[in-house]
């Protein structure tokens, strides 16, 4: 993935797994890191070498990233969680949601998404609560 990807304002990709093909909006602090840094490759993310990552190739990079910044826990998969809960608690539907980090399944939303949708539902449920009877 790399600058060629964007246009306009939306990243255009094609999902490694399913092939499907995702249009997404590029958040103005990536869009102002992207702007901000050297383009002379074709990906965004390169080896040492300058080449572009293959999928194992990222995974074993992001890990040894995560663990050299003491974030043993963290992966690269775990930022499509991430992305998930935090779409969640800004008060995303599931179908937005879906939109964003290209699962199928509104099932695996729903598994990323619990805890997050949880609390957001709870303080809704006791603003409601409050409302109620305040006026009573």
């Amino acid at each position: 993935m790399g600058r060629q990807h964007v246009r306009n304002g939306l990243l255009h990709v094609k999902q490694q797994k399913t092939g499907a093909v995702l249009t997404l909006p590029v958040h103005p602090a990536l869009a102002s890191i992207i702007a901000s840094t050297p383009g002379e490759h074709m990906t965004f993310i390169t080896t040492v070498y300058g080449h572009p990552f293959g999928m194992t190739g990222f995974g074993k990079w992001f890990r040894d990233q995560c663990d050299a910044a003491g974030l043993p826990h963290s992966t690269a998969h775990g930022l499509r969680k991430a992305a998930a809960r935090r779409l969640a608690e800004a008060g995303c539907t599931e179908h937005e949601i879906a939109a964003i980090t290209g699962h199928a399944s509104l099932r695996e939303v729903q598994r990323y998404t619990r805890a997050a949708d949880q609390t957001r539902l709870a303080l809704s449920a006791m603003a409601k609560v409050k409302t109620r009877t305040s006026s009573d």
